[in-house]
């Protein structure tokens, strides 16, 4: 009797790998630091609330993954464990945790939009705690001033990023059926 595999799920999550490849490639460096602005975080999210905490996660793992075994989507095109090892590392990583955090807690939410936001807000925090502290150690400066240049100056777009994200979770939602369960 042969076994029913749903690859749905494993689509979808390569999907978000691929968007998350593109939102590398449209990049803003900031005078001030070495994280520039990317639409990495905003396919992070989006891969949370959508796809859930296992599929969402899987995403950025295979992510992370591609630009590990050197194809070039982090960002600027880059690849290669040694970006994990410099100071955008700890982003890089916190993406497959941000968006597992993003996932589980709008799963175990009523799924409106203070649950999601929470979610986004809480992924959000996980990727900064990693980035920041990875920045520190790669940069070998001080745990505040890695806050400064590697939190500060991208408050304000993430929320951007958190509103179009809540705007296209409510379109894309109810189209993507999941169900992979055998």
């Amino acid at each position: 009797m042969a076994q029913y595999v749903n690859v749905k799920p494993m689509i979808y999550a390569s999907l978000f790998a691929a968007l998350a490849a593109v939102g590398a490639f449209i990049k803003i460096p900031i005078p001030i630091s070495p994280v520039p602005i990317t639409l990495q975080v905003f396919f992070v999210l989006l891969a949370g609330l959508v796809l859930g905490s296992r599929w969402g996660g899987t995403s950025m793992l295979v992510y992370v993954l591609l630009g590990i075994i050197g194809i070039p989507v982090f960002s600027g095109g880059s690849a290669g464990i040694g970006v994990l090892m410099g100071p955008t590392g700890g982003y890089l990583i916190g993406f497959i945790a941000g968006a597992f955090i993003v996932g589980l807690i709008h799963e175990r939410s009523n799924k409106g939009i203070p649950a999601a936001v929470a979610a986004m807000i809480a992924g959000l925090t996980v990727i900064y705690l990693s980035g920041v502290a990875q920045l520190s150690i790669a940069a070998d400066m001080p745990l505040q001033q890695a806050v400064v240049i590697g939190v500060l100056p991208f408050l304000v777009g993430d929320v951007i990023k958190m509103a179009a994200a809540l705007i296209i979770v409510e379109k894309v939602k109810p189209l993507i059926v999941l169900n992979d369960r055998t």
